[in-house]
């Protein structure tokens, strides 16, 4: 039976490296998916979903207002038969449109896995994932860790001089430039202004 899924996390975990790890599973089985991404999120550019490990693939950009059970018809009687359905950056959905993704689990069978964060800069639920929590049949966190070695939990934004911020609009577009995950604890600290931030650093070698 068709399910709608929600993976969240904190920033930096690899939220679309799942989701394009995950399509590939399909497509390696001959199975056809559809991969959905916000417009206003055009880092890799429109209509691109892209990790920052340096994988990326080709996806159907939707605006905000957009009837995504729509959408997912219109490729249908386009393309043919579809497998699955897979949301990338999912915390910028709006309310109808999680419905709408429920509809198209309930409607017409076809599993749905969305990917995004939980909650914002300030520890604040987005609207999309506020309702997926409430309606998906299954929520599974993505872990990834804070500079302190803890699990990582909450998204803090940074300025230009790596200085916590504080207040400012709930979506504002940026990476590892603007946002770093870090664990409750430290979290705190830092805006209580007990702690400073440590900025990521490349990986090691394998």
């Amino acid at each position: 039976m068709a399910k709608l899924y929600f993976y969240y996390s904190a920033m930096n975990a690899g939220k679309t490296t799942t989701l394009l790890q995950s399509a590939y599973n399909y497509r390696e089985r001959g199975m056809r998916v559809a991969i959905l991404a916000p417009q206003l999120d055009d880092r890799a550019g429109r209509g691109t979903v892209a990790s920052r490990i340096g994988l990326s693939a080709e996806a159907i950009a939707f605006d905000p207002d957009q009837d995504l059970q729509s959408m997912v018809h219109a490729d249908i009687a386009t393309h043919g038969r579809l497998h699955c359905v897979l949301v990338d950056e999912a915390q910028f959905l709006r309310k109808p449109q999680v419905w709408q993704l429920t509809e198209v689990v309930d409607a017409l069978g076809i599993p749905v896995l969305c990917y995004g964060l939980r909650t914002d800069f300030r520890g604040e639920l987005f609207e999309g994932s506020q309702y997926l929590l409430a309606w998906a049949d299954e929520i599974s966190e993505i872990k990834t860790i804070c500079h302190s070695g803890s699990k990582a939990t909450m998204n803090m934004r940074v300025d230009a001089q790596g200085r916590a911020v504080r207040d400012g609009p709930q979506v504002e577009i940026g990476g590892n430039e603007r946002y770093l995950s870090v664990s409750r604890r430290e979290y705190k600290k830092v805006m209580r202004g007990e702690g400073t931030i440590a900025p990521l650093q490349p990986p090691l070698p394998l």
